[in-house]
């Protein structure tokens, strides 16, 4: 018998490649919990991992052993049931297997592999039909932004931030420390020295006894090292979180009855992809959802995305709301805002004007950026020009883009993404 010893020097993370070859083998189980997990999870409760349950029998492994040599005739028996190319069905109970049915004492069975996915595995996941290059993928699932400052005197470091002065000083202390008595001795021992010199020069005995203390002395002073490694000061730096102002966050959507349920995922997916990206540059983020058809009132995510509630469409009274709820609690001394729209082009057409007057005059001048996606693959309408104007008022905030599906959403978060980088 023999045995495969493996000597790698990686060994603690070796499981990695295996890892990833199983996430491709079985990436269809995989994006389908994902999309699942989209759709049930709310938008700030993106920044997790998933479990994922793949069934038993799809996780089988190919066996491979001898066969019995020479050749073999083999007489099997017919039957009167069956004939060729026939399925044959399941027996009835006593397999192995899930579900409803009466208990057996024979069979056996094999319950579904249940694994984690990371945080990082699911965004990347998520990402995948939105296809953003992997600069973006890797910003997004970033970890948070800190700034290096300097915290005091520490005796271990880099070599590279020894501090001097510190380091001497340490130096110079301990060798006034652990010679001290030696150099008073010494002083004391060269006084004795010259008074006996000078009065009792005959007294060669006594002499010699201080000049060999006084080579000793000596001696013991200078085994005291110049520099020791206890001396050695760094300067101490550790990392903060960088301090970031506050964001809030409008989601506006049109829910009116020309909106249908895919249209309304298409949005969510883009609500997700923004949160994530603000989440990632501030350390508080709120999050505030407006739905309109005739009117517009803020409501919660569930009732945003899945409520049913239909009728006409006025986009400005969610226009009008959001300038209200601006005003009341987001001061803009202490709020970074942003604004995203999601709508399928539909609007009264007397109210456009009244919608692009008040995003220029009560709502623009205090945003940091707001997006508009128009989810339809129809011509434009009248609210679509009458933003063009908001974007040319605005073109350093302003940002407006048409979808047809979630594959078209990144245009949207490149010009975010541009404007950043110049920024």
């Amino acid at each position: 018998m023999s045995y495969v010893i493996d000597r790698r020097l990686n060994g603690k993370n070796k499981s990695t490649v295996n890892r990833q070859r199983f996430l491709r083998r079985y990436r269809e189980h995989i994006k389908k919990a994902v999309e699942e997990a989209v759709s049930r999870r709310s938008i700030t409760d993106m920044e997790h991992g998933e479990q994922i349950s793949i069934p038993g029998r799809d996780i089988d492994e190919p066996i491979l052993h001898h066969g019995r040599g020479g050749k073999q005739t083999i007489i099997h028996p017919g039957n009167k049931e069956f004939t060729s190319g026939e399925r044959i069905p399941r027996p009835q109970g006593g397999g192995g297997g899930k579900g409803a049915g009466k208990a057996s004492n024979s069979g056996e069975g094999m319950d579904d592999f249940v694994f984690q996915i990371t945080q990082e595995e699911f965004l990347d996941f998520m990402f995948e039909d939105l296809e953003l290059p992997n600069l973006v993928k890797r910003h997004l699932n970033g970890a948070e932004t800190f700034k290096t400052v300097r915290a005091g005197i520490s005796s271990e470091g880099n070599p590279s931030r020894i501090n001097i002065i510190r380091t001497l000083r340490s130096a110079h202390a301990r060798r006034i420390a652990l010679s001290g008595s030696s150099r008073a001795k010494l002083r004391e021992a060269k006084l004795e020295l010259e008074r006996l010199k000078l009065q009792e020069p005959d007294n060669i005995g006594d002499i010699r006894a201080i000049e060999e203390e006084i080579l000793k002395l000596r001696a013991r002073i200078e085994r005291v090292p110049f520099l020791d490694t206890f001396d050695v000061k760094y300067n101490l730096l550790t990392k903060q979180p960088n301090p970031s102002s506050k964001a809030v966050m409008f989601c506006l959507m049109d829910v009116s009855g020309s909106m249908t349920q895919a249209t309304k995922d298409v949005a969510k997916r883009f609500f997700i992809l923004l949160y994530l990206f603000l989440k990632r540059n501030y350390d508080k983020i709120e999050v505030v959802f407006i739905r309109h058809h005739t009117s517009a009132k803020e409501v919660d995510e569930e009732e945003f995305f899945y409520s049913r509630e239909t009728g006409g469409t006025i986009v400005s009274s969610a226009l009008k709301l959001m300038q209200e709820i601006m005003a009341e609690r987001y001061p803009i001394n202490e709020w970074n805002i942003y604004g995203a729209q999601a709508s399928d082009g539909d609007n009264w057409n007397d109210d456009s004007p009244v919608c692009r007057d008040i995003l220029i005059n009560q709502i623009m001048p205090f945003m940091q950026y707001y997006t508009y996606v128009e989810i339809t693959p129809r011509e434009h309408q009248a609210l679509w020009y009458e933003y063009e104007a908001v974007r040319d008022a605005f073109s350093d905030a302003f940002a407006q883009q048409q979808l047809v599906s979630a594959a078209d959403i990144y245009p949207v978060f490149r010009e975010l993404f541009q404007r950043r980088l110049a920024a």
